[in-house]
């Protein structure tokens, strides 16, 4: 067997299981509050012994891959939003895993995208992707990831992913409301990222920006707060499609992409997105599908893995 996991700021997946034919099939799965521990080691441990409590006998884990919400250097990650370095290397080593990767949780979640059906799949903007040609993620979670799909030329028919930390951009307005947006989050907060509006985190600024008041992302129910959101992702998703010219398709993904994706207004995300000057006959073309399994990070996970 094969451990999967997926540590982000809020919540941590952990899965063990085996690849079987390209698809993940999973014998233990847990999610955590990442608030109820104090380190990775603790939290595995927990797992560890659940998965020990029901294996079967002669199962053993040969190797694993973890997505972590924040940026990879050699086989360790640097948690952005919480104070947790995840070193692969001591993890497995200490809990008698071999070949246990580390990476950034978006290079995991690029690595998924092959491993979703089609009902994972909610379209905003139809478009006609090109084959072999560029995509881009955005992991919508708590922060903002971004990740680059690309085909090698060692490896033509497999896309290379290309994780970065694009969510850590800044936040460039492309309206008038936006810009206003701006200036009061740049009151309140100092530099405006792309996270700062287009995240979980982001719904929140935005709600309060508009409406004094705070609220969790998932109380959020005002339509122009919604709508400002819906316009800001779009917005910063369609810088990144230019950046790499994504005529493969943009792919948003991450755990509040999964609840709220059916939720966002098509016309309004659209409309934002091909708002590109002289290249909005091109944006036109260029799919755009949100992602609604929040288990892809795992999948991806898995992938790397196997």
């Amino acid at each position: 067997m094969i451990l999967a996991g997926d540590v982000g700021a809020t919540k941590v997946l952990l899965e063990a299981g085996d690849v079987d034919e390209g698809r993940w099939k999973p014998f233990l799965a847990r999610r955590y509050a990442i608030t109820d521990f104090s380190g990775m080691p603790a939290l595995l441990e927990v797992f560890l012994d659940e998965w020990k409590a029901v294996k079967p006998s002669h199962a053993r884990m040969t190797g694993g891959a973890i997505g972590v919400a924040g940026p990879a250097e050699g086989n360790c990650v640097q948690m952005t939003h919480r104070p947790w370095i995840v070193d692969g290397d001591a993890l497995g080593d200490h809990f008698g895993i071999p070949r246990l990767l580390v990476v950034n949780d978006l290079m995991a979640t690029a690595s998924g995208i092959e491993m979703l059906s089609s009902r994972d799949f909610y379209t905003l903007q139809a478009g006609k992707a090109v084959e072999g040609a560029p995509q881009v993620v955005l992991g919508v979670g708590t922060g903002l990831g971004v990740a680059y799909r690309i085909k090698t030329a060692d490896a033509p028919h497999k896309n290379g992913v290309i994780p970065g930390e694009g969510g850590h951009v800044g936040f460039s307005p492309a309206s008038a409301e936006q810009a206003h947006l701006w200036v009061k989050l740049f009151e309140a907060h100092g530099r405006v990222g792309a996270g700062t509006v287009a995240s979980g985190t982001g719904i929140s600024h935005i709600h309060r920006a508009l409406t004094g008041k705070t609220v969790e992302p998932a109380e959020i129910t005002d339509a122009r707060a919604m709508g400002l959101f819906t316009e800001c992702l779009a917005n910063i998703a369609g810088d990144h499609a230019l950046s790499v010219m994504a005529r493969g398709g943009v792919y948003l993904a991450g755990g509040v992409m999964a609840k709220i994706a059916r939720t966002l207004d098509k016309e309004k995300f659209a409309a934002a997105f091909c708002a590109k000057g002289h290249m909005s006959s091109i944006m036109m073309k260029i799919p755009v599908r949100a992602i609604t399994n929040e288990r892809l990070a795992i999948l991806g996970a898995a992938q790397l893995a196997k």
